[in-house]
């Protein structure tokens, strides 16, 4: 996609947070489509003095996704805001009042997919770094970089994962992650993430014997087992939660058995559920939990048995509150005069990889129409958001 002319001269003229969201959101860069998107930031960010590559990756099974890293500077501590192109499908767009890639202006809103989630979040940082560069000159200390996937809403193997492997194969380190999530709850900046609550997905397949309603002695009624088992690990707390995280909770979210006929006990039945912890337990601690209490629940004296298939998207963790949790709370509070809340909740995010890597905190717009129709993102907020990124570089980079 060609720049735009209001963002070829980024020496002269700075660079609008709205503006660069509403072009972003015209790139329908629906996972694992660039759409143009990635070819935008790349042209604004050269534009800025910044070296740029474009990192395709591919695996068996999933799509080839398309990554950007750029960075400013060679040597000095190297901050890294991260964040994804990649945006879930718009759904049927007459649901909308506006196409979902139109970007309008809709009173002092902005509405398109990916405003939120989280165009206007990259957007913001880049505006707020053309602002320090002209503030400050190209010799400011340090090193400026974006990790960009067009993986996070996918499958996310083929993105931040790898882009994080191909930086650690040519010696490049990161010292501190900003990642632009929406993570703000009712007002913008009032809640940072410092952490992330792990996700554990299910399918519990019980096997029973297929037999006639009126006979439930010859049978054996793989349901019941089914609901036995499940009341099993809904009906226990797995923990009150800990100092910075909530209790961890199961929620079921399919029961399928797919029998059409009133008179027949079928011979199976299937649920699928989720599981999101904290740090009192690891992906394998839950899925021993679960397994304990469906080997108690389940009735094996007629041959009933179960499968369970379960898979780890991601671990918990935590990034203690330190230097950088201090320093982002602070620019929230110099900017709307109010100090942040640290929490974990909400869902994964790629912060659970690079966490690996350094210290890592999440701060974003709010989060309330994300994935929806209509998503949206208040004029004033996109402001707002890029003027704070601005003073967290200013305090990183302090003299």
């Amino acid at each position: 996609m060609p720049v735009p002319p209001e963002f070829q001269s980024q020496e002269a003229t700075p660079v609008d947070p709205v503006e660069l969201t509403r072009a972003l959101i015209r790139c329908p860069s629906i996972t694992p489509k660039e759409g143009g998107a990635l070819d935008l930031l790349e042209g604004v960010l050269r534009g800025l003095g910044f070296t740029c590559h474009r990192l395709p990756f591919s695996d068996a099974g999933t799509p080839d996704v398309d990554n950007l890293y750029a960075r400013l500077g060679e040597t000095g501590r190297n901050f890294c805001y991260a964040g994804h192109t990649d945006v879930v499908p718009a759904g049927d767009p007459a649901d909308w009042s506006v196409d979902p890639f139109a970007a309008a202006v809709v009173g002092d809103d902005l509405i398109g997919r990916g405003a939120v989630d989280m165009k206007g979040s990259i957007a913001g940082f880049i505006a707020a770094t053309a602002g320090f560069l002209k503030a400050r000159d190209r010799n400011f200390g340090g090193s400026i970089s974006l990790l960009v996937t067009g993986d996070e809403e996918g499958p996310a193997i083929n993105g931040t994962r790898k882009v994080l492997d191909w930086l650690s194969e040519r010696g490049e380190r990161l010292d501190a992650c900003l990642v632009g999530e929406p993570t703000s709850d009712k007002r913008l900046g009032d809640t940072i993430k410092i952490g992330r609550r792990g996700s554990v997905s299910g399918r519990l397949s019980v096997h029973g014997i297929q037999g006639h309603v009126a006979y439930p002695h010859l049978a054996d009624n793989p349901i019941h087992h089914l609901v036995r088992m499940l009341d099993a690990v809904t009906g226990e707390a797995m923990d009150v939660g800990s100092d910075h995280f909530p209790p961890t909770g199961l929620q079921v979210t399919s029961v399928d058995v797919g029998n059409p006929t009133g008179n027949l006990i079928p011979a199976k039945a299937e649920a699928a559920f989720n599981v999101r912890f904290n740090d009192r337990f690891t992906g394998e601690g839950v899925i021993d939990w679960l397994r304990a209490r469906f080997d108690r629940a389940i009735e094996t004296n007629r041959g009933a048995r179960y499968d369970l298939e379960t898979r780890i998207s991601g671990e918990s963790f935590l990034c203690p509150p330190g230097p950088l949790s201090g320093l982002v709370s602070g620019a929230v509070e110099s900017v709307t005069g109010r100090a942040p809340e640290l929490g974990t909740t909400g869902g994964t995010s790629d912060a659970r990889f690079i966490k690996d890597h350094c210290p890592i905190v999440e701060l974003g717009l709010l989060n309330a129409t994300a994935h929806k129709v209509d998503e949206r993102a208040p004029l004033t907020d996109l402001r707002t958001l890029s003027a704070i990124y601005g003073a967290v570089l200013d305090g990183y980079f302090a003299p």
